[in-house]
């Protein structure tokens, strides 16, 4: 049987620890994923970025529609997906790359590397970025995670990453 991939929930203390970081901050989501918070274009080219590290095919798809509907080009979608940022803006490259930066180290960045976002763009939009980073981390891993599940009652024989 072919190797599963794609990043998954390790276990159920994960997904507590996931779940409770998002009810602690229940109140905060809304106004985040209504652009209130963060510009939702920038918010969107998030999302694509953690995406595209956790490997989600559900969320790749949903967030690109959501980015194109959010002003995001095409090309910069596309360019976002396979892990560069052609096309991105200058003063959101930081956080793109702190972005990139957090999902590779599933959610847990080099200290010096939030110092340098915290510079960058303050603590409460660092805040607010890393809230989205979060939200996304728990999409990505709930769709990979019931990806596998099908993989494994298939025996290996559904594999998504064929």
């Amino acid at each position: 049987m072919e190797k599963f991939r794609r990043r998954t929930y390790s276990g159920i203390g994960e997904i507590i620890a996931d779940m409770r970081t998002a009810m602690s901050r229940f109140k905060e989501i809304r106004p985040l994923m209504r652009g209130k918070t963060i510009d939702p274009a920038f918010r969107e080219r998030l999302m694509l970025t953690v995406t595209e590290v956790n490997g989600c095919r559900y969320c790749s798809y949903a967030h690109a529609q959501q980015a194109l509907a959010k002003g995001v080009s095409q090309e910069e979608i596309e360019s976002l997906g396979k892990g560069m940022f052609n096309g991105s803006p200058a003063e959101e490259m930081p956080a793109l790359l702190y972005a990139q930066h957090w999902a590779e180290t599933n959610g847990q960045p080099d200290p010096k590397a939030r110092e340098r976002m915290v510079e960058q763009y303050g603590s409460n939009t660092t805040d607010k970025v890393e809230l989205a980073l979060r939200m996304i981390r728990i999409g990505n891993l709930w769709g990979n995670t019931m990806d596998y599940i099908l993989y494994r009652l298939s025996l290996g024989r559904w594999n998504p990453d064929k």
